[in-house]
């Protein structure tokens, strides 16, 4: 308890008398220091007065690492260094002091320094939303449309004309109508509701970022039919919301637990901002999935025809179950309870060589309702530039993508993206079944796929750097 007799008889105050008192330095310390001595508090009056600015009681780090499961086994020299970079930075993840479980999947992969979560990874949080975990691409989600007997080809041109890639948005000219139930509810959270957000939300509907984003065309092995497959997160919008909450979770950490490391900051869930937080990601979720429908709708539209099923799910988002919310950085969910609006089984997209996995699967204690969501990396792109080095761009391209029809929206190849830059796709899909990972179902076939592309290449201030 602060000691109250040391204000007795004392006419002024200074910050280090407060902290003599056990408070912690705040902003709030010039304003109270002066209400204070104007108005001569002493005793019980200036710490009935001080009561409001109580800081609640700092959380440590737990003393132990929290137990998780490890759903990856090391299959050579390149992928042990990898599983051991991911063990070692989970094994520091999980000592965050809201965490009660975790687990990683085959894919997984390092990001980031030292506890931060791995691509791969599912940490279990009790009553707090930690944005870091879920990171900028908020949502990242895979969308799947079938297009009945129509040949590929016509599909992925079609799909073409339909698609953008590449940074920014859409100009004028080219977008899609924004639905008003949509800037009904992005209005509705303070989060969301200014005009940079309302903005992105315009432009980059329809649109499909750069990196591993892609537009893949194939046919079912088990019907026969085209199937169109896209892959994209949240854009701008979601950007913008992340960069928000990690605001809020750095003041919140700082306040009450200064030892938890920046990048796994949380938002308490029972805050008025825990609560819009929460609201916000629903809300940029249901935009993500319009962002999916609006080039899979345009793209039967050019066909003049109809969809014979859909399905999607992301695999980058913090589900809830009751008081526990489950990051998954790249994880893939499983059970039914993650997905209210679920319409059919789960995606998981290896690469652009290899057939797209239909799956479902039961939660068990091991996978925590998860599966992998992809085939994930063993090695940064630059890396795997390097690793390359000898031949041209063109050579690899064709090496790598045999009897495909792949392009890059950019018309400029970026190797980091072909066959060989991702973990070996066998490797996966063995795991998923040792691990209990999901079973599949079905898979799509690869026609052809499109990507951004090296689109930094002939950006403005390149060109405008070699003529220099």
């Amino acid at each position: 308890m602060p000691n109250r007799n040391k204000m007795e008889n004392k006419k002024n105050i200074t910050g280090k008398t407060l902290i003599d008192l056990g408070f912690r330095s705040g902003k709030w310390f010039p304003e109270a220091i002066d209400h204070i001595n104007t108005h001569q508090l002493q005793g019980e009056q200036m710490m009935s007065y001080l009561e409001q600015f109580k800081s609640p009681p700092l959380v440590d780090l737990h003393a132990d690492t929290v137990p998780f499961s490890v759903n990856i086994k090391a299959e050579n020299e390149l992928e042990e260094s990898n599983v051991n970079s991911v063990v070692k930075s989970m094994q520091t993840l999980m000592k965050t002091p809201t965490l009660v479980d975790g687990a990683i999947m085959p894919d997984a992969c390092p990001t980031g320094p030292e506890g931060t979560i791995p691509v791969g990874g599912v940490a279990v949080a009790k009553n707090a939303i930690h944005p870091g975990m879920h990171s900028a691409d908020i949502c990242c989600s895979v969308m799947l449309t079938d297009f009945g007997k129509m040949d590929p080809k016509k599909v992925l041109d079609a799909a073409h004309q339909q698609t953008h890639f590449g940074p920014g948005g859409r100009d004028r000219d080219t977008q899609y109508r924004f639905p008003e139930t949509l800037l009904k509810d992005f209005e509705g959270n303070f989060m969301l509701n200014n005009e940079k957000m309302i903005q992105a939300a315009r432009t980059h509907l329809g649109t499909q970022g750069d990196g591993n984003h892609f537009l893949f065309v194939g046919t079912s092995k088990k019907t026969g039919n085209t199937m169109m497959i896209t892959h994209h997160g949240s854009r701008g919008v979601g950007a913008n919301l992340y960069k928000t909450g990690m605001k809020i979770a750095e003041r919140y950490r700082r306040e009450i637990s200064p030892k938890t490391l920046k990048q796994n900051a949380w938002i308490p869930f029972d805050t008025e901002e825990g609560q819009t937080y929460w609201e916000a990601l629903q809300i940029i979720r249901k935009w993500t999935k319009t962002n999916h429908e609006v080039i899979h709708n345009a793209t039967l539209q050019a066909l003049h025809m109809d969809g014979w099923d859909r399905y999607w799910n992301e695999h980058n988002f913090v589900f809830k179950d009751e008081d526990r919310f489950y990051h998954a950085k790249g994880a893939t969910p499983l059970d039914p309870k993650f997905m209210p609006d679920i319409t059919g089984p789960r995606l998981i997209p290896l690469n652009m060589a290899e057939p797209v996995l239909i799956v479902n699967g039961a939660t068990t204690a091991t996978n925590l309702g998860f599966a992998p969501h992809g085939a994930g990396r063993n090695t940064s792109r630059t890396q795997h530039r390097k690793s390359k080095e000898g031949k041209t761009f063109d050579t690899i391209f064709a090496e790598e993508t045999q009897g495909l029809d792949v392009r890059f929206f950019s018309k400029e190849i970026d190797i980091t993206e072909l066959p060989s830059a991702y973990k070996n796709a066998e490797t996966v899909r063995n795991q998923m079944e040792e691990f209990g990972l999901g079973t599949v179902e079905d898979e799509v076939m690869p026609y052809g796929s499109i990507m951004a592309g090296d689109w930094q290449k002939n950006a403005p201030w390149r060109r405008k750097k070699r003529r220099r």
